[in-house]
């Protein structure tokens, strides 16, 4: 990645910037302080002659009041602050548009990143929850034959501050009655839930996706539960094993789409790799490892993995395993094959679900009209 970065200082040695071959793609941007543990936070500011408890205003300044600039910070010495904007930024993430859906219950955001890649988000309002949906890549690399966003391939994985930056981007907005847009919501409020469903497949960024979920649920940082957030996966096998590992109770969820590898191999390519037995059998580990229920994401395409005899085949399949189907409507690509499937097929569809021992519901579409599904409005915003 064209971007610089902070490097791991050894004891005693001072915190220095690294530059990546910085090209006139990737312009030279400071530093994101996300970036950085709360040692290295410390290190920082040790090494501006400060003491140890400014790191720790710093900290809270970031994660707890999610302030996006140095000087909402107004308890740091005004020298500390003019020093750290001078050669740091909180925020490494650009506002590019923003579209709020005629319901008033669904902000979907376009961010410009160091390097000139974008990326989305989407902040879904319900009754009880301000649930997230936030990206771990520029683009994808899954080549899903569905999905707007494996249309453009991928750009670059995230780094765990600009997958946390999203986050804090919302839960500022969230906070702060004054801040635009206007939605259908009352205000300060704070997030509830957060869905690793935007750009990117998490499991192929996996170590700054686990940097980011730990910092995101630490109570000494943003402290979200982690039963509140869901990853989804594509189903990269060794990493469904590995993070059955991780002693952290995030929910999984797999995109299946489809209950057999002659299906599933058209519609996600990685299936050939990782086939649907082999799959299940992850699955089936996980929850062994874990006793957590696994959701399954199906998103019904008319035509295509809608019909009965797929519904019996992936009833067969499941019912053995503590499970969840996510019947989800596609939000559909403009010009694309792929079309959803009508209300009443889908409901038959998740009715032959439940009868045959698998529970099933159907995910609540959102913002169709702001182009809300995933790489929908990156891609609208590049073709108009």
């Amino acid at each position: 990645m064209n971007v610089q970065t902070f490097v791991q200082p050894t004891p005693g040695s001072p915190i220095e910037l690294a530059d990546t071959s910085i090209t006139a793609e990737s312009p030279a941007s400071l530093p994101s302080l996300l970036e950085l543990s709360q040692p290295e936070l410390a290190e920082l500011v040790a090494q501006q002659g400060q003491p140890a408890f400014r790191a720790r205003q710093l900290w809270e300044w970031i994660y707890k009041h999610y302030a996006a600039d140095f000087d909402e910070m107004t308890n740091l010495p005004k020298t500390l602050r003019t020093a750290l904007a001078a050669t740091a930024t909180v925020n490494p993430l650009s506002l590019v548009t923003q579209v709020v859906s005629a319901a008033g219950d669904t902000q979907k955001v376009l961010f410009r990143l160091p390097d000139g890649k974008t990326i989305e988000a989407v902040l879904m309002i319900y009754d009880k929850r301000r649930t997230l949906c936030i990206s771990s890549q520029a683009g994808c690399g899954m080549g899903c034959t569905f999905c707007a966003t494996a249309l453009g391939g991928l750009g670059r994985n995230l780094t765990a501050g600009e997958i946390v930056a999203q986050v804090l981007y919302f839960a500022r907005y969230l906070a702060r009655p004054e801040a635009e847009p206007k939605m259908a919501i009352a205000r300060p409020t704070a997030v509830t839930n957060i869905v690793l469903m935007g750009m990117g497949e998490p499991m192929h960024n996996y170590r700054n996706v686990w940097t980011a979920l730990r910092r995101l649920t630490d109570a000494d940082a943003f402290g979200l539960g982690a039963r509140h957030i869901t990853l989804s996966t594509v189903g990269l096998i060794p990493m469904i094993d590995r993070m059955a590992d991780e002693g952290l109770q995030i929910n999984l969820a797999v995109s299946l789409h489809a209950p057999n590898d002659k299906l599933r191999n058209q519609l996600v390519p990685i299936n050939a790799r990782y086939p649907v037995a082999e799959l299940l059998a992850a699955v089936e580990r996980y929850i062994t490892k874990t006793n957590r229920r696994v959701t399954f994401e199906y998103a019904l395409m008319a035509g295509i993995n809608d019909s009965q005899p797929l519904a019996l085949e992936l009833a067969t399949k499941l019912r053995a395993l503590h499970c969840h189907v996510n019947v989800i409507p596609l939000n559909p690509v403009p010009d694309s094959p792929f079309q959803p499937t009508s209300d009443q097929e889908t409901q038959r569809f998740v009715q032959t679900l439940n009868e045959n021992g698998v529970p099933a519901t159907v995910r609540i579409r959102r913002g169709i009209e702001i182009n809300a599904g995933c790489g929908q409005l990156q891609r609208a915003m590049e073709s108009a």
